[in-house]
């Protein structure tokens, strides 16, 4: 096995439209909209972000998916991490997946990640607004399991010592994550695909032994929002400069950061002693999906996000044995948040050679 890091990049499928989505939020309704109606909330505030070599593209579209495959895979990327929607046994936005396992193409390494947040109108995963509902059973737990064996015998399928990986996004609403757990292993080598390497995303908690729920590991979301760096427009000078009319009352509306704050938070957090992946992120912006309060992470660039990665491909190879060196990239294609590996036209490629580069240097 190589011994460089394998960077596995989250990939969001929300690009092509769907019923519930033209209910929701009109007709056609894609990640796209909200991307294009983006516009600078003060000044220097980077948005729109646009597709460059890409485009517009339409995820139920084949030549698209061998597109974004062939160019990750020519910049370093080892595989995407799908996000995976499933509700009660309704599975959302499952066509690009389903065409690609069934296809065989991309030929291309991937794994999931199950997002089992409520789908809410205002995009936080949340109490409030639900459009659509996370309900746990162990029946549900035991049809989801069923529902993953194709994939999960699939030979593109990233592994960890011989066990499919997969990712949970957030353990801590599971009712009784380790019942889920025992349920999951057990079918899965029933059925004869082997154990599964079982990771909690630390997006809303952190310092939780994944051992303590049944997991082997944890991986940190990135932005951490627990360490997110100074934020720049709050305080009584701020908020007198933007009555006087000399800053965007936008600033009082949203949350904005330096990213280069960012980095020198998440380099300088303490880190568990568990079993944990590290994780990074290009910039941060989801202004295109919120009115207010939205989080901003200002002025990143190819070389502020280079020396963030480069310092997390180094630790791994550091801290984990050749199998095991994982990092994950927020995202490939988190467009409406900002948050894209894939080309822009202000940058072009400039992220992904950089990725490149960071994982050339460390072997």
């Amino acid at each position: 096995m190589s011994t460089k890091a394998r960077l596995i990049a989250f990939y969001l499928p929300q690009f092509h439209p769907i019923p519930e989505n033209n209910a929701w939020w009109g007709t056609g309704f894609t990640e796209w909209t909200n991307v294009s109606k983006a516009r600078p909330l003060f000044k220097g505030h980077y948005q729109p972000h646009l597709p460059a070599d890409l485009g517009f593209y339409d995820l139920r579209l084949p030549e698209a998916r061998i597109a974004q495959a062939e160019l990750a895979r020519e910049y370093g990327i080892h595989g995407f991490c799908y996000y995976h929607y499933w509700f009660n046994g309704r599975r959302i936005l499952e066509r690009p997946f389903t065409e690609v396992l069934a296809s065989g193409n991309p030929d291309f390494p991937f794994c999931l990640c199950w997002a089992n947040e409520n789908w809410t109108r205002t995009w936080d995963g949340g109490a409030d607004n639900i459009l659509l509902r996370q309900r746990y059973s162990d029946e549900d737990d035991l049809a989801h399991i069923h529902s993953l064996l194709p994939a999960l015998r699939d030979s593109r399928y990233i592994r960890i010592k011989g066990k499919a990986l997969i990712l949970v996004y957030r353990t801590e609403i599971l009712p009784d994550p380790k019942r889920t757990v025992d349920i999951w292993r057990s079918e899965a080598c029933k059925a004869g695909a082997g154990d599964l390497y079982l990771v909690r995303v630390e997006s809303f908690t952190s310092g939780m032994e994944p051992a303590s729920i049944g997991f082997d590991a944890a991986v940190e979301f990135a932005p951490d929002w627990h360490n997110k760096g100074n934020i720049t427009q709050r305080g009584l000078f701020s908020k007198l400069m933007t009555y006087l009319g000399l800053k965007s009352m936008n600033c009082l509306k949203h949350q904005i950061y330096e990213y280069s704050s960012l980095v020198d938070a998440m380099l300088g957090k303490e880190l568990p002693t568990y079993p944990f992946y590290r994780c990074v992120c290009p910039s941060f912006d989801n202004s295109p999906r919120r009115k207010t309060d939205s989080v901003v992470f200002h002025n990143s660039t190819p070389e502020l996000y280079f020396r963030w990665l480069n310092e997390v491909v180094e630790w791994t190879s550091c801290n984990h044995s050749p199998e095991e060196r994982l990092v994950f990239v927020n995202a490939w294609n988190e467009w409406g948040e900002g948050n894209h590996l894939e080309p822009d036209l202000r940058w072009g490629k400039q992220y992904l050679e950089k990725t490149r580069q960071a994982i050339n240097r460390c072997n």
